[in-house]
């Protein structure tokens, strides 16, 4: 799960973390009154959505009084921001976030991922502030500092001031610098993230060091036990059929393609996109409803399908080992009853009850093409775009 910057900020101060003064506004005259109340000369009105590259999509804009703090609000709210990593359908703009400009002498880049690698937190640094970390890696890697941390220990005292001593950062600053550091890491390890990202982090003129932008990220499946985190969860940022799936129990991912699946199980769901694009076909989605698929989860994950216009076929394929093809035959059933499939449906089913489970779809009329194997479904799905045409 991402959140906003204004957000990650306000966890990131919690953990010690300096940041620049703002707040969030929703309309033109609250960002002037905002302007007003953090007081200065010149601010900062940022886009809130979960991209970066923010600032070369124009979702960025320094003012110079309150009034332009105003037009540039205007401006921004309601509008939809594309940026490199939304792609063309970009993310409209709900809220912003003003800030008091920040007069900066040195830009770094910070930040922290779990490496399943070597099963340690990877923290990631450069002098490079202000690119992303691709583009660093590929310019100027040599500016590139990495350090392991073991999860059982944490981040030692010495980690930060060593990471913080590579950054070049001048020697009186070096210990405001490890306090950071390690703000970002105890935010990281407290809070089950997956992801923070700090960038830049900006030594002032005034000789302070601030997370002038921040990402996270969290694991999903700990979002149970971080009350405080799911509670930031801003779903209008998300893909709506990824949104439809997680409130009904269902794993799904968008993909590009025009082939919906529906199938029981993350590692049937992998062979059978694999086998769809042996076949010449594209998925368009990654959906497992679970060993449990009842027939009111295939309901569900059949009006999940049908969200997604760029599907053109269906193809089901169940193999039931807890689950019975019965069941899931009847789930079929009930789901097509209430919802209609205007294209090809491939169903492929296997394991427990299956001459039962076939035998109530042939009974039931409906109209779909049996498959026998997981080769002999995807091909069959194939075929049956390319008869479309």
């Amino acid at each position: 799960m991402d959140i906003h910057e204004y957000q990650a900020k306000k966890i990131l101060s919690n953990f010690g973390v300096n940041i620049p003064r703002g707040g969030i506004v929703y309309s033109p005259e609250d960002a002037e009154n905002k302007a007003r109340e953090i007081g200065g000369s010149k601010w900062v009105v940022k886009a809130q959505v979960h991209s970066g590259a923010r600032g070369k999509a124009g979702g960025i804009i320094v003012c110079n009084s309150t009034l332009e703090v105003a037009q540039a609000t205007d401006k921004l709210l309601g509008k939809k921001l594309v940026t490199n990593q939304t792609g063309p359908e970009g993310k409209i703009i709900n809220r912003i976030y003003i800030e008091e400009a920040t007069d900066i002498k040195k830009e770094l880049y910070l930040g922290l991922v779990f490496d399943r690698s070597s099963e340690c937190i990877m923290v990631v640094a450069s002098t490079e502030g202000g690119m992303s970390v691709e583009e660093i890696s590929q310019e100027k890697p040599e500016t590139i500092i990495r350090s392991k941390i073991e999860a059982a220990v944490g981040m030692q005292e010495f980690q930060a001031r060593e990471i913080a001593f590579g950054l070049g950062i001048d020697s009186k600053l070096i210990s405001r610098a490890a306090e950071a550091i390690r703000g970002c890491y105890k935010a990281f390890s407290e809070l089950d993230a997956t992801m923070v990202e700090v960038n830049p982090l900006v030594i002032s003129e005034q000789e302070q060091v601030l997370a002038l932008d921040c990402k996270m990220s969290f694991d999903n499946n700990a979002l149970f036990r971080r009350n405080q985190v799911s509670e930031l969860r801003d779903k209008t940022q998300e893909n709506p059929s990824e949104v439809y799936a997680s409130d009904r129990g269902l794993n799904y991912v968008s993909l590009d393609g025009n082939i919906g699946n529906i199938i029981n199980g993350a590692g049937l769901a992998m062979a059978s996109m694999d086998m769809i694009k042996l076949a010449g076909g594209e998925p368009a989605n990654f959906l497992d409803v679970g060993g449990g698929a009842t027939p009111e989860k295939i309901v569900k994950a059949f009006r999940l399908i049908m969200m997604d216009k760029k599907v053109k076929v269906i193809l089901v394929n169940i193999f039931a080992g807890i689950n019975r093809c019965d069941w899931v035959a009847e789930g079929i059933v009930q789901a097509l009853q209430k919802i209609e499939v205007n294209m090809p449906l491939v169903i492929r089913l296997a394991g427990t009850n299956v001459e039962k489970g076939n035998k109530i779809l042939k009974e039931s009329n409906l109209n779909y093409i049996e498959a026998s194997t997981l080769e002999d479904a995807a091909n069959k799905a194939v075929k049956a775009l390319k008869e479309l045409g």
